[in-house]
């Protein structure tokens, strides 16, 4: 099982965000069902790992808290994009609930994650560089701000590779209080 932990979005935000996708040709757009926050990549686990994995989870409590998404970035530099992105407003809560989530997967076994936590919501992967339309972007969406929304829980999600992208399915979902 290929796994991760992650946000999922409401639809009238998902809605949104999918106004977004247009005008950057080589753009593989993420399918406005895939659209997520990642709070921790797992990756491969058998079936034992991934029940602790979930028993691990399932321990972590906190409360809900107001979010929201703000601004464009890309991942890659200007020569080789890989990603575009839409970013998070500061946020503690959220920082709080990635930290518990990290140390509850490090005390079930999995090796800690080396890269620094930036929470983004991938809009879309390049296929071939959109060139200066890129950075015509960047400048057009700059100020994107969505209205916030209530973080109720966070779900476990299933990845499968298919032929035309990944599909998930949400393994489980925890709430918080």
């Amino acid at each position: 099982m290929r796994l991760f932990v992650a946000l999922s979005l409401p639809a009238a935000l998902r809605d949104r965000l999918c106004g977004l996708a247009s005008g950057l040709p080589g753009a593989r757009w993420v399918d406005p069902a895939n659209l997520h926050l990642t709070l921790r990549f797992i990756g491969e686990v058998d079936g034992h790992a991934a029940d602790d994995v979930d028993a691990a989870l399932s321990g972590i409590q906190g409360p809900r808290f107001p979010l929201a998404l703000r601004g464009v970035g890309q991942f890659g530099d200007d020569r080789k994009p890989r990603a575009l992105w839409v970013g998070v407003e500061a946020n503690g809560a959220l920082e709080r609930l990635q930290a518990k989530i990290e140390t509850a997967l490090q005390r079930a076994g999995l090796e800690p994650e080396k890269r620094k936590f930036k929470p983004h919501v991938t809009l879309a992967r390049f296929k071939s560089n959109p060139g200066t339309r890129l950075q015509d972007y960047l400048v057009q969406h700059a100020l994107f701000r969505a209205e916030p929304f209530e973080v109720r829980d966070f779900t476990l999600y299933s990845s499968y590779l298919a032929h035309e992208g990944a599909i998930y399915s949400a393994e489980a979902v925890y709430p918080l209080s």
